[in-house]
């Protein structure tokens, strides 16, 4: 007796198809499942085989084959669970006719026979459409993330007697609604950059970086503001488009970090501690997963206290940064994820945090200080666009009452406003900000006049900008002129930008 049931498992975010082929034959009682399957699914035999006792049905007895093709394809997941129950189920002749192979079945068996949510059900339901299936069965607890995409019926259950029976006919279930897109859900945070007293030009820095999607590094002593105003980044980011809610959503579902099984709709915000590995930050293991970059894609990823990161762990940041994607390689696989972040880095002067201020004595050795800068090699500040020195706050800042500061929704405003005229700018492109720039972009979209041409000239020959450092300054440039709402890029935008390059020197030389 034989049949094949068609499922699916992930490479990264890629879904690959499964051919689930069982053959039940006379002999002493054996069960094996062949075709390089992992651990969680060698295990499976125990699951499968309690499942379908428990739910009523009885277990074929004699030699049991399961094949998992292509035989080549590693194979890894829980969610083979299903697609092997209901393979030897239609071998065995419980279920009458066999499933259409336009159908696929993902979901992990309970020992009672209840299907429980699976990581990854969206970039498999995904995958499955690109792959020309029609129909799939999936737990119910994934029903809200796989109800995301169209052009596929998603079919939900609960336990094993609702798929036998749903196959069998004897059970009608309805396929999902296909969830419709709210533009104007928006999830506002507590907290606000109003909050912030003083500080204009940290504020003024973190709105050029959320327009342009601009990286940037705050360097000040400690208690001035810097972890303040990076947490409240997110309140002035633009909403995520559905396309790259989709990109974020995929990647947590992944990972198992997806909440309520939902679509994300705000961009993420992660901020790992300066303890993790490159592992943590990058994403690897055995079998290669996301790591914190690849959660913070299309949102904003921020390392505070930056020099206390292993500098190793800090090193590779620099092709993500670059690329906008990380590839992990491993002898199993080698696998590409999505890291389009914006970093947001802050980090003291010096050890104790007061190296180059007159408010407190720096109680440092200049070697001490030169080792701690030092884990911050100059390739690193290259590849970040904005350096800010933050100062401490006055205390006439802090205690006068008459002044009113600007609030998150007034900033994320002109943030949005900047966004569409990059958007409008870069139609029927790759590039989605004035950041994404390279040079060819920037000879098209940047054009200055002699006069500006001279103040970068001076700027470049006084600074030894690097040719990646200069390139940056033209693209502050121009996000600084969008904030503004001006064509051309005039004098103030571009001596604005140098400035925002000249901090490093200060301490780096």
């Amino acid at each position: 007796m034989y049949s094949k049931i068609m499922t699916c498992v992930l490479q990264g975010l890629d879904g690959f198809k499964i051919e689930v082929e069982s053959d039940i034959s006379t002999g002493l009682n054996s069960f094996n499942i062949v075709g390089l399957p992992d651990i969680s699914i060698k295990e499976s035999k125990e699951r499968v085989r309690a499942a379908i006792g428990n739910s009523g049905y009885k277990f074929p007895i004699g030699r049991i084959t399961i094949n998992l093709a292509p035989a080549n394809l590693k194979k890894e997941g829980s969610q083979l669970d299903l697609s092997i129950a209901i393979s030897i189920l239609t071998a065995n002749g419980v279920i009458i006719s066999p499933p259409a192979e336009d159908i696929a079945f993902i979901g992990e068996l309970s020992l009672d026979g209840r299907i429980i949510s699976i990581d990854g059900a969206l970039p498999m339901i995904i995958s499955l459409k690109e792959l020309g299936f029609k129909k799939c069965i999936v737990p119910e607890d994934n029903k809200e993330e796989c109800s995301l995409i169209d052009g596929i019926d998603i079919y939900p259950v609960k336990d094993l007697n609702q798929v036998v029976d749903f196959l069998n006919e004897s059970l009608n279930i309805e396929p999902l609604d296909i969830y419709k897109e709210d533009t104007t859900e928006y999830e506002d945070y507590e907290l606000d950059f109003q909050d912030i007293k003083g500080q204009e030009n940290l504020k003024r820095a973190m709105e050029i970086s959320a327009a342009g999607n601009h990286n940037l590094i705050m360097i000040g002593p400690p208690g001035s503001g810097k972890t303040m105003a990076a947490m409240r980044l997110p309140s002035i980011m633009p909403k995520l488009s559905f396309e790259e809610s989709i990109e974020c959503t995929k990647i947590y579902s992944v990972t198992g970090n997806l909440k309520e099984n939902k679509l994300i709709k705000n961009r993420p915000f992660r901020n790992p501690h300066h303890t993790s590995s490159s592992v943590a930050l990058i994403g690897g293991g055995r079998i290669p997963k996301p790591g914190e970059i690849s959660l913070a894609h299309n949102g904003t990823l921020f390392l505070d206290e930056l020099p206390e990161f292993n500098k190793s762990t800090i090193e590779v940041l620099r092709q993500p940064l670059e690329e906008g994607s990380v590839t992990i390689s491993r002898a199993n696989a080698s696998l590409t994820y999505p890291a389009n972040f914006l970093l947001i880095a802050g980090m003291n002067p010096c050890p104790c945090g007061y190296y180059g201020q007159q408010t407190q004595q720096c109680t440092c050795t200049i070697p001490q200080i030169q080792r701690y800068l030092n884990k911050i090699s100059k390739p690193i500040l290259d590849r970040i666009d904005l350096h800010i020195e933050v100062s401490p706050v006055k205390f006439k800042d802090l205690t006068e009452k008459t002044k009113k500061e600007e609030s998150s929704k007034e900033i994320r405003k002109r943030v949005v406003k900047a966004r569409e005229i990059q958007k409008l700018r870069f139609k029927n492109t790759n590039i989605l900000y004035n950041s994404q720039m390279n040079s060819k972009e920037i000879d098209k979209y940047i054009k200055l006049d002699d006069d500006l041409k001279k103040i970068c000239e001076l700027a470049f020959h006084k600074y030894k900008f690097s040719a990646r450092s200069f390139n940056k300054i033209l693209k502050i440039s121009r996000t600084i002129a969008d904030l503004e709402n001006s064509e051309n890029i005039k004098k103030s935008h571009l001596l604005e930008a140098i400035r925002y390059r000249t901090v490093d020197k200060k301490y780096w030389g």
